[in-house]
């Protein structure tokens, strides 16, 4: 959720650790990454835009000893549909890429157990708890999901591009507008409760009825909204707006320029967080504790900025110089509260499905 962008972006691992299965049956027991469990696979469950820069996957093999198998899925939405399907018979030990658009139903369905997180950054994850969480879910990374808009674009239809969500219903920007499917897409999820937050729960499906009735259109998930329908993706798609990150800009600088190309709509924004966590069940709980903690190392948190293209949530790690002027965070993201989130989330996607899609 950008060159290899993040949705075709990267994430990490670790915990180091022992499985204690006492009382809570949380797994931890720190023990430093090199003291890891002398060999073994180690599966990672995500999303398919999973990835991190080169060697440093290896680098956790090299100082473990475990290998890390990689089972991929679709957005996160669908990720924890699967986890929730499978839990009896998990898909992997570790799984990243669950967020606080789908946390609680992840939570709700026991697919997790608590694990004890003993790397520096985890005092900074904790910041971003699931509210009534036991430490079964960790934050790893935080990004805003913005609508993007294409600046070579306008530019080039002398056309002023648009600045709030009242103006993607503006007859000038009709059929203009691509977002992922909410249903299956994570940061599709996160837009439509931007919206909720916007416009309240009396008045966000007339919002998008009016989206609806300007030309939008709804793609299966963000790489295909991103790089396939998006003009300022890389694909050269049709559509000069598109649901994306606040992070995504920098990565369309052309190669010697020294602006990017497209822009994000901060004042739409809602923060997403993604989370890892211990499958309940895994076969090598010991190795997903050392791989969660690894997601928090400085090596990891550090490479998200450039692989993820997201923020670690780690205090400690020092951000592109560029991110400080095309990709900063929203100072006031639209907001919906947890508990409204869990307890409505289904119904909210049904209503949008009636609406947007009939």
């Amino acid at each position: 959720m950008a060159p290899t962008h993040h949705r075709t972006r990267t994430a990490a691992l670790g915990l180091v650790g022992a499985l204690a299965l006492t009382g809570c049956s949380a797994v931890g027991g720190g023990t430093d990454a090199g003291e890891g469990t002398g060999g073994g696979t180690v599966t990672l469950v995500t999303h398919e835009s999973f990835g991190l820069s080169e060697g440093i996957l290896e680098q956790f093999e090299q100082e473990t000893g475990l290998t890390v198998e990689i089972v991929q899925q679709a957005d996160s939405g669908a990720l924890v549909n699967q986890l929730v399907l499978t839990k009896d018979a998990p898909l992997g030990d570790l799984v990243y890429g669950v967020d606080n658009t789908f946390a609680s139903r992840a939570l709700d369905e026991g697919v997790v157990v608590p694990a004890e997180v003993t790397a520096p950054a985890a005092q900074d994850a904790a910041a971003y708890a699931v509210p009534g969480d036991d430490g079964a879910l960790t934050a790893i990374d935080v990004g805003d999901v913005c609508m993007n808009v294409d600046l070579t674009w306008f530019d080039e239809q002398g056309l002023e591009p648009p600045e709030t969500f009242e103006d993607l219903t503006a007859p000038q920007y009709a059929d203009l507008t691509v977002v992922p499917d909410p249903v299956t897409s994570s940061p599709g999820l996160a837009f439509v409760l931007a919206t909720i937050g916007e416009f309240g729960e009396n008045g966000w499906l007339d919002y998008w009825a009016d989206l609806r009735d300007n030309g939008l259109q709804v793609a299966d998930g963000w790489s295909e909204a991103y790089y396939t329908d998006f003009s300022g993706g890389g694909g050269e798609g049709p559509r000069p707006v598109v649901l994306s990150y606040a992070s995504s800009p920098p990565f369309t600088v052309p190669e010697g320029g020294d602006e990017p190309t497209t822009a994000a709509l901060l004042g739409t924004c809602f923060r997403q967080v993604e989370y890892a966590g211990v499958l309940a069940g895994a076969d090598n709980p010991e190795g997903a504790a050392q791989l969660l903690d690894f997601l928090l190392s400085d090596e990891v948190q550090a490479d998200i900025p450039t692989s993820m293209y997201m923020y670690p949530v780690s205090s400690s790690v020092e951000l592109p110089e560029d991110w400080a002027s095309w990709a900063p965070l929203a100072e006031e993201p639209l907001e919906v509260a947890p508990a409204d989130v869990a307890e409505h989330r289904e119904a909210w996607l049904d209503d949008w499905s009636a609406t947007v899609v009939g």
